[in-house]
């Protein structure tokens, strides 16, 4: 896979329903990208109208006992298991929900899919998702809305019609700027980096890159991408596929992004038995407790991420709101506990909040 610039590379990606560009980009999706501008200045919030999808004849269930399934793309990681205690934080508080997290432990659509299906057979109220793929999964969350079940996606979304409310950790644009604008305060406006994702499909990682593409190539032109590999969101292959990058680009690599926080830190554990701490930056979205140790040593400057157990919590908050009714289509605002009023953005996603840079002068004040 050849060098290239971003401009080059996305020169393709960026033309009006074009697919992905010629000079081989993998990674991001074909959507329409909305960088932020260079300095920083606050996007204004575009009024759209609800897409979300409609459960059939639902139930009335305002102020009654809910049973509740949190399916996320994988359990037994860190990030997932900071998000179902958010969620068990949020069923115990509102004292009027039962709330249990289940799911596969490979981040695998199949896997994912039959749990839902088998959800929907025992008979619950609600079902909160995080997709592996936003297509695939389409049909079963359908299925649940069909069955009259309320359905809402948080961290990595479905198509909209086949889910009431998406909880947004953070809008793609931003949580774009924060990462290239870091990478290249590290590496350099003409540094080469490369990226460690999950897969090609998973939503919100090629989302982010495609609105990472766009700002690189509008802010950071210069910055020059070497190649995008899958990690499949485990430990073991992200380590192995970041020092092959390590061992295949040399001393041309002067960065990694992890998109995942399974890919950051082991990326940051190749970086450091290569002994190349300092010469290869590592940026991306990870855990705190799992980045501290690198933090510490220096191997690692900045890590890009929100609050996970927050983004658990205001998830179970919307479940709760759709299923009393205080949540419908053309709402501008939800009540989300302790976090106050959350927004709604893009007709019918909940935002959480802004991006958050952990550094090692504020890390050790976070436990996740």
């Amino acid at each position: 896979m050849r060098r290239t610039t971003w401009a080059l590379a996305f020169g393709v990606l960026l033309a009006a329903g074009a697919a992905r560009a010629d000079s081989g980009w993998t990674g991001g999706d074909d959507l329409p990208t909305s960088p932020l501008a260079c300095d920083g200045t606050a996007a204004a919030a575009a009024a759209k109208p609800y897409d979300g999808g409609t459960p059939t004849s639902a139930p009335d269930r305002a102020g009654k006992p809910l049973t509740v399934v949190d399916i996320p793309k994988l359990i037994g990681i860190g990030y997932f298991n900071a998000t179902s205690k958010g969620i068990a934080d949020a069923a115990k508080e509102l004292g009027n929900v039962t709330a249990k997290t289940d799911g596969p432990t490979k981040a695998n659509i199949d896997e994912q899919i039959t749990f839902i299906d088998n959800t929907i057979t025992s008979g619950v109220d609600g079902i909160l998702f995080a997709a592996n793929d936003p297509v695939a999964i389409a049909p079963v969350l359908k299925k649940a809305l069909s069955k009259g079940i309320n359905v809402v996606g948080y961290d990595a979304n479905s198509t909209p019609d086949a889910r009431q409310w998406f909880v947004n950790q953070a809008e793609f644009n931003g949580i774009a700027k924060s990462l290239i604008d870091n990478l290249a305060k590290e590496i350099g406006e003409e540094g080469s980096f490369a990226i460690v994702t999950s897969t090609f499909t998973t939503p919100n990682q090629a989302r982010w890159i495609a609105e990472m593409a766009a700002y690189a190539e509008k802010c950071h032109p210069k910055l020059k991408w070497l190649e995008t590999v899958e990690a499949q969101e485990d430990n073991i292959l992200s380590f192995n596929q970041a020092t092959t990058l390590i061992n295949k680009h040399g001393d041309e690599l002067k960065g990694i992004v992890g998109m995942t926080s399974v890919a950051t830190p082991a990326s940051a554990e190749a970086v450091t038995q290569a002994g190349k701490c300092g010469q290869i930056a590592v940026i991306g979205l990870a855990t705190p407790n799992a980045m501290k140790p690198y933090v510490a040593k220096d191997c690692v400057k900045s890590v890009v991420l929100w609050n996970p157990v927050d983004l658990g919590y205001a998830a179970m908050y919307v479940l709760r709101a759709v299923a009393d009714g205080t949540l419908k289509p053309g709402a501008t605002s939800v009540k989300a506990g302790k976090l106050g009023d959350l927004q709604v953005v893009n007709g019918s996603e909940i935002l959480l909040g802004a991006p958050f840079v952990f550094t090692k002068e504020n890390i050790d004040k976070f436990d996740f």
